[in-house]
């Protein structure tokens, strides 16, 4: 029961501080969490934590599985750097400063308790 998000512009750094408040916990602490957090990134983690639950529900009615959707926990929240796009700042006296726009690649990983 996994969902990846790719490319998201935001730094990694940034997404993982988001990211370390709901690894190890369950799916209804997490999302409540994620409501209640003032950082950017807590409405994109939310979403995809809630695109994992949709998988597992849809993996458990595909296959049998057996999985028992109110006893999910986040296992692991891995947030990779993704590519950085290039951009140029003109600075004082005809200079140029160049700047990284990052971005993040994040995998919600779910399971059973």
């Amino acid at each position: 029961m996994r969902a990846y998000l790719k490319g998201y512009r935001v730094s990694a750094q940034k997404a993982r501080l988001v990211a370390d408040q709901i690894r190890g916990k369950g799916v209804e602490d997490a999302l409540g969490l994620l409501s209640l957090s003032t950082k950017r990134f807590a409405r994109p983690l939310a979403k995809l934590v809630r695109s994992a639950v949709a998988n597992a529900q849809e993996k458990n009615e595909r296959e049998k599985a057996g999985i028992d959707i109110d006893n999910l926990v986040v296992r692991t929240v891995m947030v990779d750097e993704g590519p950085r796009s290039w951009r140029i700042m003109p600075r004082a006296q005809g200079r140029a400063a160049w700047i990284a726009r990052r971005s993040a690649h994040v995998t919600v990983e779910l399971g059973e308790k």
